[in-house]
C-alpha cells in the first residue's frame, strides 16, 4: 500500500524559514516550552491552498508529530474546512511556534522579532495569490491576522479576515462542566456558522462542490473529519492519525509535566 506524505520544507523560501527561526530569545522559556522545538506548519505548501488558517500553539500531539493541528482541533479545524468544500488546499500556521507555558505577555506577543517571522511566513504564504480567504482561531490568531494586516503587504491584500472562536474553546472554558460545556460548544458553533457565511462567498475555487451546512447546536456526524496522509511525515503510525489522547504531559509537578510527554499505543495495535 502507498502512503502520500509531506515532503517537508526543501524548497525556498520555506527551506530558510526553517533554517533562521527564533528560539528562547525571543520565546521566553518562562512563557514557552522552547525545549521540545518550533512546529511550523500543517498543509500544502506548493502555493495551490486556497484558504490559509491561523492557530494558536502546538499541543503533545503536534510536538510529537511536528506538524499543527493534528488532535482534535485539527479534526474541528478540517470539518469546518470541508464544509467550504476545502478538504486538501488550505495551509495552517500558528500563531505561535512554541507550546505556550502559562501565559504569554503582551511585550512578548507583540515582540517586533517574533511578528516579523511570523508575517514572512504569512508572505509567503500568500504569495501565490492563490489564497482566498485567511481563518483565525482565537483571540490570539486574531490578534496575529490583524497585525499582518497593518504590514505593506497585509495593506496590499484584498483577502478577508474572518475570526472564529478557538475549536477547543468549550473544554478549556468549562473545565468538566458538562453544563459549560454543552452551552459553550453551542455558542462556538453559533460563532463557526457566522464565519461559514462569512466565507462561503469568497471561496471560489474549492476542491469539492457541496451545499453549505450548517452546525447544530453541538457535534453531529460529518461535523469533523480526517486529515489526509500528504499533512504528515513520512512514515508516520496509522493510530496516529485517526486517534487523540495516546500523548499527555505527566509528572508529579508543573516541571515534571513541562519535562516528560508519556505516548501509550492504542490497544489493539499490539498484542
Amino acid at each position: 500500500m502507498t502512503r502520500p506524505f509531506d515532503a517537508g520544507y526543501g524548497d525556498e523560501p520555506f527551506a530558510t524559514l526553517v533554517r533562521n527561526y527564533p528560539e528562547a530569545a525571543i520565546y521566553p522559556s518562562d512563557q514557552f516550552r522552547v525545549e521540545w522545538g518550533p512546529i511550523f506548519h500543517r498543509g500544502r505548501l506548493d502555493g495551490s491552498a486556497r484558504a490559509l488558517v491561523i492557530g494558536q500553539d502546538p499541543a503533545q500531539h503536534e510536538t510529537v508529530i511536528r506538524r499543527i493541528l493534528v488532535g482534535e482541533a485539527g479534526r474541528r479545524v478540517q470539518g469546518f474546512l470541508a464544509k467550504l468544500g476545502i478538504t486538501y488546499h488550505y495551509v495552517l500556521v500558528n500563531t505561535f511556534l512554541y507550546s505556550v507555558y502559562g501565559s504569554v505577555k503582551t511585550a512578548t506577543r507583540r515582540n517586533p522579532a517574533l511578528v516579523g517571522y511570523r508575517n514572512q511566513w504569512i508572505d509567503a504564504l500568500m504569495a501565490s495569490g492563490n489564497v482566498e480567504a485567511i481563518v483565525t482561531l482565537g483571540d490570539a490568531a486574531a490578534e496575529a491576522g490583524q497585525l499582518w494586516k497593518t504590514t505593506q503587504s497585509g495593506q496590499a491584500s484584498n483577502v478577508g479576515l474572518v475570526a472564529i472562536t478557538h475549536p477547543t474553546q468549550p473544554e478549556s472554558s468549562s473545565k468538566g462542566d458538562k453544563t459549560k460545556l454543552a452551552l459553550a460548544t453551542k455558542e462556538m458553533l453559533a460563532n463557526w456558522n457566522v464565519g461559514l457565511q462569512a466565507l462561503a462567498p469568497v471561496i471560489k475555487d474549492r476542491d469539492i462542490v457541496t451545499p453549505l451546512r450548517r452546525y447544530g447546536d453541538t457535534w453531529a456526524d460529518g461535523d469533523r473529519a480526517a486529515m489526509p496522509d500528504a499533512d504528515f511525515p513520512a512514515g508516520l503510525p496509522a493510530w496516529m492519525r485517526e486517534n487523540d489522547g495516546w500523548a499527555t504531559r505527566t509528572g508529579e509537578d508543573e516541571l515534571a509535566k513541562r519535562r516528560n510527554i508519556t505516548i501509550d499505543v492504542p490497544k489493539g495495535i499490539v498484542s
